[in-house]
């Protein structure tokens, strides 16, 4: 065999070691990229919510009053992490629940509670006020978490 030929062999060998070596290392990288993701903490996604009232009276002179979440509904990813700070504008008190979450916390006028939880399961679930549950006691004052 001619002297050139088998040093192009040799060269093309060594040009198909270094592309490999390259690809493997290119794996390597977005492999140990991807843990380092998986294992960096989350970042908070913030909600700002406040009570709100409404009141009427109807012809009759009946005076009607009903209190709501404001904004009403929030939606939310599958894992991510949560922060509700919720402040008190209308009404004394406002216990509330978000059972499937895991959530239960106090609001009271003039103050922000603010609860954390992270979002692990799908579908959408009332924030329920156990103050406000009927339009007897103003209610009902619930609002929704949609989880993707």
């Amino acid at each position: 065999m001619p002297k050139i030929f088998v040093i192009r062999k040799k060269r093309l060998r060594l040009v198909w070691l270094l592309l490999l070596a390259a690809a493997i290392a290119a794996v390597c990288l977005k492999w140990t990229a991807s843990l380092d993701a998986m294992s960096a903490p989350q970042e908070m996604r913030v909600f700002e919510l406040v009570t709100g009232e409404f009141k009427t009276t109807t012809r009759d002179g009946k005076e009607l009053e009903v209190y709501r979440w404001d904004p009403a509904s929030i939606v939310v990813r599958e894992g991510e992490a949560v922060e509700l700070r919720i402040t008190g504008v209308n009404g004394a008190s406002h216990p509330f629940v978000i059972q499937e979450l895991g959530v239960k916390g106090e609001v009271n006028k003039g103050q922000t509670t603010v609860v954390r939880f992270t979002a692990e399961q799908r579908g959408t679930f009332a924030i329920e006020c156990l103050t406000h549950t009927s339009l007897a006691n103003g209610g009902p004052m619930v609002g929704y978490i949609t989880v993707l």
